[in-house]
Parts: C-alpha cells; structure tokens; sequence
C-alpha cells in the first residue's frame, strides 16, 4: 500500500466473524490493532475521522450478490479508496457445547443470510430443528455456547473462540460460495501497478442523454478494457437516476485506462475513482489479455506516433 502502512484497523463486526477472518490473512492487520464495528457505516467513519487507518468491509457475495450498504457508503461522505481486496471462501459449520446427534437438536442459531445459504442442508439433516435468526455469526456462537440454543450456525473462527464442538463441517448448499472484501482507507496514491490489477469506479450518468450507459461502456470497449462487474444503485434524489459501480481490469497509472477514465469524466456527471489495486486470485490464473492493437504496449506506441507528428525531429 502507499506511504505508511497501516497499524489499526476497523472492520465489521463482531468479533468471529468472517470478516475479522478475512482481515486476519492481512499480515499488517495481524501484526496491528483489529476493532470491530456495529456496523459497515460504523467502520468506514472511523478511517474517516482517523480513528483507524484502515477498514475491511464486504463487498459482494458470489452467492447473495453485492452489499447494498457498502455501495451506498462509497458514494456518501468524504471520498475513501480501495487498496486491496481479499476473497474468503464461505464455510459454514453446525456446532454445539458438546457432541450431540443432529437427531437431538431442536433450536439453532444463525444469522439468516447463513441459514439462507445452508437451507437445503438443513432441510435434509436436521428437518425438525427450528432456525432462529441472530445478528451475526459469531452471536450464533455465542449463543449456542450459553445454552440458549442447542447448536449454531457459524464461521469456523468461532468454534475455538467458544469452545464449541464441531458437529457438522461445510454445511453451506454450495462449497464453492465466497465473498469479496474491500480494505479502505483516506485517498492516496495507489500502489504500483502489478500487472493484474482492478480498478473501482462509480459513474453517475445524466438521466437525460440518450444512451448515456451504451456511451460508458463503449469508452471502456473500444481501449480493450475488461468490464468484471457492473452493478447499479438508485442516488435516492429522484426515480430514475442511478450510480453505476465499476470493477475493470486494468491501473489508472496505464495509458489505455487513463484514456478510458479521461473519456468517462467528459461524458459522465461524476466519476467517483475507487481505487486501483491488485486482484485477489484464490487459484492461479492469467489475467484477460486485451484485443490485438488494445495492449498498453499498443497504446504507447501509437502515442509515440503522434507526438512525432506533432514534433517532428
């Protein structure tokens, strides 16, 4: 990350979630201060206000898809910049006090977007149990450690934290779901490129132009810019008006990105810059290789081109 690394770190909470696991493969917040937040809002004001240098947040689930409140805080509020992202596989266990038979269980405790997601396991193991829905993972862990229900629903960091015992592993409906987190800090200069990087953007386009969207993927298009996400949510100042966040491939220090972004901000209302940063791959994988005649090489040369016609030798 540029300048001083970060030492203290807010994120969601609370304590034994997924998220504190997902800040907990961060070398620097495992050396730092970890706080946890109430909430996703909570988090990011501390880094704005300087309590803390850093926040981790959820982003999208591959599942449940993009989280709402994140978005909206992005383009709410004093700008803040992605540095980094990291990707948690999502493995949910069934756990208790003590080893009891998934036949004798009546309550457990979950948060609903897990029990959303463990819907049919739970269906087809423990029929006659009733789900009760907690705040968060780790309360479920808390809870079922207490007594006041027989088991939980929780992420594998709460089972030594609560010295529970593990009745069921990888109980999610789907073994391949994972989310998305997002480390956010003051604005800065972004990292080096690596050459596998992403770059967030949030675009306002003006309701009245006619195909306003068709122009701002065509910017992207034509300079062999690999669109990953797009994703819309209303500003809440009339119906009809919506920002649109981007994820492309590519660093705003490249030539053929910088032209992209150059374009977006003559044609769009506002363009809110997000961040360049590396990609998070959990299996190797070559990055998207642009269309022939769209590579930064490409680009370079073709500006070379033309400033020797502007300025002959």
């Amino acid at each position: 990350m540029p300048g001083t690394p970060p030492t203290r770190f807010a994120y969601l909470g609370p304590e034994g979630t997924f998220t504190e696991a997902a800040l907990r493969t961060l070398p620097a917040a495992e050396r730092g201060v970890r706080t946890p937040a109430r909430s996703v809002p909570e988090a990011l004001e501390a880094v704005r206000s300087g309590e803390a240098d850093a926040a981790l947040v959820p982003l999208e689930n591959s599942v449940g898809g993009a989280i709402p409140v994140t978005l909206d805080e992005l383009i709410t509020g004093s700008p803040l910049m992605i540095t980094r992202e990291v990707l948690l596989p999502v493995e949910f266990v069934l756990a208790a006090r003590t080893l009891t038979p998934l036949a004798e269980l009546r309550t457990i405790a979950a948060h609903p977007q897990a029990s959303a997601q463990c819907r049919h396991w739970l269906q087809a193991n423990v029929p006659d149990a009733v789900v009760v829905d907690v705040l968060s993972n780790a309360t479920a862990a808390l809870s079922a450690a207490a007594g006041e229900y027989d088991a939980a629903i929780c992420a594998p960091i709460g089972v030594p934290r609560n010295n529970l015992a593990v009745l069921a592993e990888k109980v999610a409906d789907r073994a391949e779901a994972v989310t998305r987190f997002a480390l956010l800090t003051r604005p800065g200069a972004p990292a080096a490129p690596t050459g596998d990087d992403v770059t967030s953007l949030a675009v306002s386009i003006r309701h009245d132009q006619v195909g306003a969207l068709l122009a701002v993927l065509t910017e992207l298009a034509v300079r062999g810019i690999n669109l990953s996400r797009i994703e819309s949510r209303p500003t809440g100042e009339q119906l009809g008006t919506y920002v649109f966040f981007l994820d492309c491939t590519g660093h705003v220090a490249e030539a053929r990105l910088g032209e992209a972004l150059q374009g977006l901000r003559r044609i769009c209302a506002e363009v809110r810059f997000l961040g360049s940063y590396p990609k998070h791959r959990l299996q190797p994988e070559s990055p998207v290789a642009p269309p022939r005649g769209l590579s930064d090489t490409d680009f370079a040369d073709s500006a070379a081109w033309l400033e020797q016609l502007r300025n002959p030798v």
